[in-house]
């Protein structure tokens, strides 16, 4: 339904005339994510309470208005993205951190706290919660629930799934569930948590958010390993996961990677270097020391040109914000990019290296690639100018070679992007006609208006 002038002025009056907007700007600010596909909301608002969300949702359901949750816009996926109008609802007012529980290790959360922010808070208290993503600094924990994201330590600590004990949440009829549990086990009825976590706000608007927290490390050591070839970083990779202590990190770049960052680095490169990992281990002191040094041999043995440990927590972090500011600098190759975070096991890579070689050589474009190496997780970027048409057909076609080898290597589609709507349409090549029938069920008894977040993850 259209956003009428009464439907405007009743949610004014539920969060606030200055935080309801249907002004042309903003109205652009919140029309798009990482993607770059842009879909123009009738209107935003600004919650600041789940009493508010609440009352949004009500007045959604009765006047069939769609909404399209959101956090900061980070998404790689078109996840927040309002493809049929309605109203984007954004969660940046409840941040809220609070209730951080040195005994029983967990914290509860808004939905609009930044990730690095919990970060902070916890580690404060000599905790430590795992999950980082690239975009920490400005992506909410409310859309790390919705895309179910991972980052960099996922190889050995899992992703957010793997830390969300329970969840408020409000139904798109206004009530209000809560899920999950604040003990360390419990296993009473469907598991309605691990379903909301990942569903993208399609099923409910996530309120409040209780994470499972971990003792912080007692020491952390970053090491930078040099190949000559990208094949032989990837076989090193799996050598590594198979015969030594599982590093929290084990990151690869390639070489036209390489090329964009090098002037970041706290170091020179060895000459004809063509692929980076970047290990990460952690725990108690003396571990770590041990293997470290049985991991660089291992590295050395498998046809590393060199192996740099960082001196100090400053040096590590240069290397890590080398590698966060990837994303962004690849539009020195091209103004427009396909990004893509296919998974295969990780025997599978150096054949997945190889695939994403054959594709830029077939289609002409540059495709560029780094990753979770240590889990599998590969970012796959086809760049290429969106203007020229037939760059265009190249590009979809490269994507499609992309999944379809993906596949092929017993992966999956998608890591920790999820799907939104970019890989809608690819979902089927992967997930038979029977669950996702049966996914569609799980959406209507959710929401049989199918007003949450429509033309998201399927039709």
């Amino acid at each position: 339904m259209e956003l009428s002038g009464s439907i405007f002025r009743q949610l004014q009056k539920i969060s606030g005339k200055q935080y309801v907007t249907r002004e042309k700007e903003e109205l652009l600010c919140y029309s798009y994510d990482a993607t770059g596909n842009s879909f123009l909301p009738d209107a935003i608002i600004f919650p600041g309470s789940e009493n508010e969300v609440t009352q949004i949702l009500r007045l959604a359901s009765k006047e069939k208005l769609i909404v399209v949750p959101r956090g900061s816009g980070s998404g790689m996926t078109g996840g927040a993205i309002p493809v049929k109008g309605g109203l984007v609802l954004v969660t940046s007012r409840m941040d809220k951190i609070s209730d951080i529980d040195e005994n029983n290790f967990l914290v509860r959360v808004q939905p609009g706290a930044i990730v690095s922010n919990i970060h902070r808070c916890v580690e404060e208290k000599g905790l430590f919660y795992p999950p980082d993503p690239a975009s920490s600094s400005i992506c909410t924990i409310g859309g790390n629930i919705g895309e179910c994201a991972g980052g960099p330590r996922a190889v050995k600590y899992g992703v957010t799934r793997d830390y969300v004990l329970g969840l408020r949440a409000v139904l798109v009829s206004g009530e209000v569930i809560q899920t999950g549990v604040s003990t360390a086990k419990g296993v009473a009825g469907y598991d309605l948590t691990r379903l909301i976590v990942g569903s993208e706000g399609t099923l409910a608007v996530v309120t409040e958010i209780t994470l499972k927290l971990l003792p912080l490390p007692e020491t952390v050591k970053t090491m930078a390993v040099f190949f000559d070839s990208m094949q032989k970083a990837a076989r090193t990779v799996s050598r590594i996961m198979k015969e030594a202590a599982v590093p929290r990190c084990v990151e690869y770049i390639d070489e036209a990677c390489l090329d964009l960052v090098k002037d970041s680095l706290s170091f020179d490169l060895p000459e004809n270097i063509k692929a980076l990992l970047i290990l990460e281990l952690d725990g108690d002191f003396n571990t770590v020391e041990k293997d470290a040094e049985n991991i660089k041999k291992m590295c050395f043995s498998f046809g590393a040109q060199d192996v740099l440990v960082a001196k100090d927590l400053k040096e590590a972090q240069k290397l890590w914000d080398a590698r966060k500011a990837l994303s962004p600098l690849l539009y020195k190759i091209a103004p427009n990019k396909i990004n893509e975070d296919i998974v295969v096991p990780i025997d599978k890579i150096p054949d997945m290296v190889q695939v994403t070689q054959e594709i830029q050589k077939s289609s002409g474009l540059k495709v560029v690639s780094f990753g979770h190496a240590g889990d599998g997780n590969i970012h796959c970027n086809i760049m290429y100018h969106k203007a020229n048409k037939n760059e265009s057909k190249r590009a979809e076609k490269a994507v499609e070679a992309l999944f379809n080898a993906t596949l092929n290597l017993g992966g999956t589609i998608t890591g920790e992007h999820g799907v939104g709507m970019t890989k809608l349409k690819y979902l089927p090549r992967e997930i038979g006609a029977t669950q996702i029938e049966l996914m569609k069920g799980i959406k209507k008894v959710f929401d049989p208006q199918n007003i949450l977040n429509p033309d998201k993850i399927f039709h």
